[in-house]
């Protein structure tokens, strides 16, 4: 489904992500890995179209997106749930929801839509008329998940959704993220947290300073010095 061949890219002018390449298969549930600073979320923003690339392409179900805008990447199905969360203070769970589906592509299915993310966390349900920055953490993360599902994501990238959630908020939702991927939703999925994403994922890619150091099933990866070396720097 998702192709990235040798993309450089990176700010002003200064690369972050040196030729990387990785696929991501319709289905799959693939781990992106990496420590602070490695390139991450770089990466995520490149494929959304937030960062522009400087050399390589992206391929979305084989056509070249690189050159496509944000918005028509969203309308195709390539959705990111953002690292922290970043839902919209002041508007209710629901309004945050349906934003979610306003593209060209969601909008008509955003009956549906509502349903499906209300039967995966029935608590939004009863939070519906209140205001998402009065949530609790876990509860924003159900509201960025569920604002991802309505946008009819293809491709859901997800940045960090452990990041500063109680360890049974974050069991919670990685029992959702593996749901959705029985479901056949194909998933990339952004961590720092090794162990829990080896769990999880189908296969992984290792980050070191904007280059992929590892890649290859979660069990190869796991069991790699590299992927030890690029976390611990030994």
């Amino acid at each position: 489904m998702l192709e990235v061949r040798d993309v450089t890219a990176g700010y002003d002018g200064v690369p972050v992500l040196r030729n990387v390449s990785l696929t991501v298969g319709k289905g799959e549930l693939v781990g992106l890995l990496g420590a602070n600073n490695a390139g991450k979320s770089t990466l995520i923003n490149v494929l959304s179209g937030i960062v522009p690339v400087m050399s390589g392409a992206i391929l979305f179900e084989g056509q070249d997106i690189a050159a496509m805008s944000a918005p028509r990447r969203v309308d195709a199905g390539v959705v990111q749930v953002p690292e922290g969360r970043l839902v919209f203070p002041q508007m209710t769970v629901r309004e945050n929801l349906l934003l979610g589906g306003v593209n060209s592509t969601a909008r008509p299915n955003r009956s549906r839509a509502l349903e499906h993310v209300l039967s995966l966390f029935p608590r939004l349900g009863e939070r519906m008329e209140q205001k998402a920055g009065t949530l609790s953490g876990g509860e924003q993360q159900m509201v960025a998940l569920g604002r991802g599902l309505m946008a009819g994501a293809r491709l859901l990238m997800l940045d960090e959704p452990s990041l500063g959630l109680s360890p049974l908020f974050v069991q919670f939702i990685f029992g959702i993220i593996d749901k959705l991927h029985a479901e056949g939703l194909t998933i990339l999925l952004v961590e720092q947290n090794l162990a829990l994403t080896l769990k999880h994922a189908d296969r992984c890619y290792v980050l070191e300073r904007g280059v992929v150091a590892v890649e290859g099933r979660a069990e190869v990866v796991r069991d790699d010095p590299r992927t030890r070396a690029a976390y611990l720097g030994m």
